[in-house]
Formats: C-alpha cells, sequence, structure tokens
C-alpha cells in the first residue's frame, strides 16, 4: 500500500530551518490546498516538512508567504488538544519533492529561478514548425 499525497497550493508564511539534536536540518513550512467550490469552497492548511541535505539548502530563501507551490511526498494526520480543549487534526506532509510553480503574488519582488528540491530538469524547448508542414493537401471529409 503506498501512502503519496501530490498537490498545488500557496505557501502560508516563510518556510523556518531548524535543527534536530542529532544535527538534522528540518524544514518546516505550511502550505494552503483550496478545495471545493462555491459555498462549499474550504481552505486545508498542510504542514510540509524536509529533512536533512535538502532541507539545508537555498530552498528557505524562495518559500516565502504567497509562493505557489507543488509538493509530493507522505501525508500523516495527528490529532491534538487546543487551548479551548477541543480536539483537532493535523495533516503533515513529509515531502520528497518541492517545486516552485508561479510566481508570488507579491509583484514588486523578482521571482529567482531555482530548481527546487525534487526538481527534475526540463526538456529544452521545441524549435517552431515550419511551414511546409501545413503546405500538405487538406482533407474537407473529416467527420470532426
Amino acid at each position: 500500500m503506498s501512502n503519496v499525497m501530490s498537490f498545488t497550493g500557496t505557501v502560508g508564511r516563510d518556510a523556518e530551518v531548524r535543527y534536530a539534536a542529532s544535527g538534522m536540518a528540518i524544514l518546516n513550512v505550511t502550505v494552503a490546498n483550496n478545495i471545493g467550490f462555491g459555498d462549499k469552497q474550504q481552505t486545508l492548511w498542510i504542514r510540509v516538512v524536509v529533512f536533512g541535505k535538502r532541507a539545508e539548502g537555498q530552498l528557505q530563501n524562495y518559500l516565502k508567504k504567497g509562493q505557489q507551490v507543488f509538493v509530493s511526498g507522505e501525508l500523516t494526520q495527528s490529532e491534538y488538544k487546543a487551548n479551548d480543549g477541543t480536539t483537532k487534526t493535523s495533516l503533515e506532509l513529509n515531502a520528497t519533492i518541492v517545486d516552485l510553480i508561479g510566481k508570488r503574488n507579491d509583484a514588486s519582488q523578482s521571482q529567482p529561478s531555482y530548481p527546487a528540491a525534487g526538481a527534475r530538469e526540463q526538456a529544452p524547448a521545441r524549435p517552431a514548425p515550419s511551414a511546409d508542414i501545413y503546405d500538405a493537401p487538406y482533407d474537407d471529409d473529416i467527420p470532426f
């Protein structure tokens, strides 16, 4: 059985890096994901965690409030008691892939180009097809 969740969302507050007693880096960021539509739309807040070497890199500098991200990893759910005594549920994603997508909502800041943790290189752009391809005879009898 596989427990993998992938989603796109918006960073809710700037990422933080902390270090465990063992010295391992732990990057924490909260990502908002809207589900549903219309009157039934709600926002899920998911804590995203990146461990080890990937958490030590420059990713923290790019995961700022408003940044759109694609995240994939293993999802866990836990319950805790809030200060008011109610039981709350928390979702946490142990991320294996964090990709920056789109631009930040703040247009005054320039968006750096940085390959995020787990990012894959994009294929080079294909050259535009030459006009010769479109000079072939046109068949008007196409049924669709």
